[in-house]
């Protein structure tokens, strides 16, 4: 089994659930006592909310090449960032390093495509839903067309992740609020939907939707350990 590098923090809460979620896809694929091989570089959260608001990614980048530079000194053979916003460093990341990188929105799309879907609502960070890092991936590599809410909702989605769901705080009013999101994605096209930040599985879950949702949380965990073990 190969080593996992893992770059969390972002948040905790979220990163908890990747290590979790890897090792229960360890022992379902290997059994008895086996768990998996991981070394997992954290970063203080506080700072990099602060670099989001402040538009400063060139900072971001330095910070996620560090630790992604970090993770291969200790013998990590995959990257993988435990976050979709963070995505956005990928660039400086595959540069610091001569390992791979499992994206996200790569992992997401194959799953996407298995179900044969060409429309999809994503929901996540402003920085995820705005940006073209996410969508383009899943365009260009999977021919999938994906929806985003409209700025109101945008900003809820927005608020709900960065003061609620990063800090570990579960809503009911704030799982209505992103049921009635969906439903509008739903009305406008939308096939299914992707939790495109890493805690919005916190929030929702499966059952909760009609259309088929997309925990880029379990899917990522999953794509890694399945690499690990190939």
């Amino acid at each position: 089994m190969k080593k996992i590098g893992l770059i969390g923090g972002m948040s905790w809460e979220s990163s908890l659930v990747y290590y979790r979620l890897m090792n229960e896809k360890v022992r379902e694929l290997k059994g008895g006592f086996h768990s998996a091989r991981s070394v997992m570089e954290s970063v203080d959260f506080a700072e990099i909310e602060t670099l989001q608001h402040q538009n400063d990614w060139d900072s971001l980048n330095a910070l996620m090449a560090d630790a992604a530079g970090n993770l291969e000194k200790a013998g990590a053979a995959i990257i993988v960032l435990c976050t979709n916003t963070m995505h956005l460093c990928e660039p400086a990341i595959r540069a610091a390093t001569t390992v791979p990188f499992l994206h996200i929105a790569a992992a997401t799309g194959k799953r996407i495509q298995e179900q044969d879907l060409k429309t999809v609502g994503l929901l996540g960070t402003r920085f995820t839903m705005e940006k073209d890092f996410y969508k383009k991936v899943l365009s260009d590599q999977y021919g999938i067309h994906t929806l985003i809410p409209d700025q109101d909702e945008r900003e809820v989605v927005h608020r709900i992740i960065y003061e609620e769901l990063v800090q570990g705080i579960i809503r009911e009013e704030s799982r209505e609020i992103f049921l009635r999101v969906m439903q509008v994605l739903k009305d406008r096209g939308a096939e299914g939907v992707i939790l495109g930040c890493t805690e919005i599985p916190l929030l929702i879950a499966p059952e909760d939707v009609e259309l088929p949702v997309f925990d880029t949380t379990a899917i990522h965990a999953e794509a890694a350990v399945r690499w690990a073990l190939q």
